[in-house]
């Protein structure tokens, strides 16, 4: 199964694959019918307002959820319909960046990237302490194996959880919100981190961000979700030149017209 991606002129294989997607909550639709492929060796960076189902996306991919019609391939395979049990190949090929970092706050630096090689992998200790060294260094946080979360600052929470995302040595990273309440500095020091493990590691990449400074930064293709589907899919030029009146509000940030009249309302 390949995809072509519009603005380029070959076609490139699907590693992840959603056919035809719809998933509620309660009376709640987020995803209308969504059909999108995200091609090896590419980052993606899905972009739309709150709500529109962005991190529901991400976590179809790993099984946290599952659709309520529809279905998602990992590369030819279908893992909607998984167990636990039989995601676990999968996941062990996935790295995620949660938005919130979700360091377990009880364990060191060095435990938490440690965490992933010691459930998943038989690698000795020494292999592991190793890895974990290597992965720090990677980005940024070398020595650092002894302190705990509660010790570090935001940006600094965010790159050990990148370091564990990639303990595994995954061919795909998901990235949730990475640059979430991190100032304009520690953002790009992310962004640039995302561009280093793309070139260094060949990984695939899903950057779910509001960030439109990190989405134009680090995103080969971009896509955007809203009112439950996709309404552009293609190159940052691809975007700036789209004539969907919604999408050239939302990548130049202005505010709805009904909502400026509701606000100067007298």
């Amino acid at each position: 199964m390949v995809d072509t991606l519009p603005g380029t002129s070959s076609a490139l294989p699907a590693l992840i694959r959603f056919e035809n997607i719809y998933k509620s909550f309660g009376s709640q639709v987020v995803l209308n019918g969504v059909s999108i492929a995200f091609t090896e060796g590419q980052t993606t960076v899905v972009l739309g307002p709150s709500g529109t189902g962005k991190s529901v996306l991400l976590k179809h991919i790993v099984g946290l959820l599952q659709p309520d019609a529809g279905q998602v391939y990992y590369r030819d395979e279908r893992i909607d319909h998984l167990s636990d049990r039989d995601m676990s190949p999968i996941r062990k090929k996935i790295g995620f960046l949660f938005q919130l970092s979700a360091l377990f706050d009880s364990m060191t630096v060095g435990d938490n990237v440690a965490f992933p090689l010691r459930t998943h992998s038989r690698l000795s200790k020494a292999d592991i302490d190793d890895r974990v060294a290597e992965r720090l260094a990677m980005v940024g946080m070398e020595n650092s194996e002894r302190k705990m979360p509660g010790e570090l600052s935001g940006g600094q929470r965010k790159r050990v959880a990148l370091a564990r995302a990639i303990a595994l040595n995954p061919e795909l990273v998901l990235y949730d919100e990475p640059t979430t309440g991190l100032d304009p500095i520690r953002s790009d020091v992310i962004n640039e981190l995302i561009l280093k493990l793309h070139e260094e590691l060949k990984v695939s990449a899903i950057v779910v961000t509001h960030d439109l400074a990190s989405a134009f930064k680090v995103g080969e293709r971009m896509v955007i979700l809203m009112g439950g589907g996709i309404i552009a899919d293609g190159s940052a030029d691809d975007l700036r030149s789209h004539r969907d009146p919604r999408v050239q509000q939302f990548i130049t940030g202005r505010a709805d017209e009904a909502d400026l009249r509701a606000l100067h309302r007298i």
